[in-house]
């Protein structure tokens, strides 16, 4: 479903006096044809803004584009019962480079479908393998553990904290600096929920470009999301830290630290609206151990 957001300018006064001004303002509208004393209305609820006298609106433009999850604006509802399944996750296969350096996976045969045919009935045949891979392969979820010799295991994880979350997706892919600041999710109710940052760097997954000057969460970022008491927090780069630092990873420690889920490498977060799906990323519950590929998915 085609999503749109109105650009304009605004003035705003209020009936006790005084004003505001925006200049170059974007929203999240339900439609392509709202008329402009409703995206007024929607524009004051956004802002929370109390005591308005007149809005004039100047200059408005409404684009195609997807929600940023701007308040007072719901998703059109769907259907009774109707609902699709996103599947955030990338295909892991032999060979495949997800962090440049961390080894490959390797696939290899343990009871091929040939030799299989000797142990049961005719025309009855199986293929058993072996991988070999490091946890931080394709999407992957870090535990307590992977940061910290005494946190919680993969084997220890709450399903609660995996299995249907909320999902509070912050679409990013035009912010103009690498760090993501806390700031963006002020106006988001955070707790319990899978805040998932959307990027667009997983367009470079699997190729040199993806290694360099990816997006990552801020310190302060991490910090409001713990403070916020959120369930898990994913992103679609290389790395919920910035890597090209001397080695400190402020939101790994501190998201870990509040026994925070960390998701990374997720991918076509763009094909999920700011607020309204459920999110899913469980990995098997294997003891002593700190990271894992998942299967994560959305159901919208």
């Amino acid at each position: 479903m085609t999503e749109y957001r109105a650009h304009f300018d605004a003035v705003v006064s209020f009936v006790n006096g005084g004003g505001l001004t925006a200049e170059g303002f974007r929203l999240d509208v339900p439609s392509a044809d709202i008329a402009e004393d409703e995206l007024a209305e929607l524009f004051v609820r956004h802002l929370g803004l109390a005591l308005v006298g007149k809005v004039d609106l100047r200059d408005v433009r409404i684009v195609a584009e997807p929600h940023r999850g701007s308040r007072g604006v719901e998703a059109a509802p769907a259907g009774r019962g109707a609902s699709r399944v996103v599947d955030l996750s990338h295909p892991i296969r032999a060979g495949l480079v997800t962090y440049p350096g961390l080894p490959e996976p390797v696939i290899t045969p343990h009871l091929t479908r040939e030799a299989s045919r000797e142990r049961y009935a005719p025309g009855t045949e199986f293929a058993m393998d072996v991988i070999t891979m490091i946890g931080n392969t394709g999407t992957y979820l870090d535990s307590p553990y992977h940061r910290y010799a005494d946190g919680g295991d993969l084997a220890s994880l709450d399903l609660a904290t995996l299995v249907g979350l909320r999902a509070e997706v912050f679409h990013l892919t035009d912010a103009g600096e690498r760090g993501i600041p806390a700031s963006v999710f002020y106006d988001r109710v955070l707790a319990g929920s899978a805040v998932l940052l959307h990027t667009g760097w997983d367009t470079h997954f699997g190729t040199p470009e993806y290694a360099t000057g990816a997006p990552y969460l801020t310190e302060a970022g991490a910090e409001h999301l713990a403070r916020a008491g959120a369930a898990l927090v994913g992103i679609d780069s290389l790395n919920i830290d910035d890597t090209e630092t001397d080695g400190a990873r402020p939101a790994h420690s501190i998201l870990l630290a509040h026994g925070i889920h960390v998701v990374e490498h997720l991918t076509r977060l763009g094909d999920l609206p700011a607020r309204g799906a459920r999110f899913t990323a469980a990995p098997p519950a294997v003891e002593g151990f700190g990271t894992f590929p998942v299967r994560a998915f959305a159901e919208v």
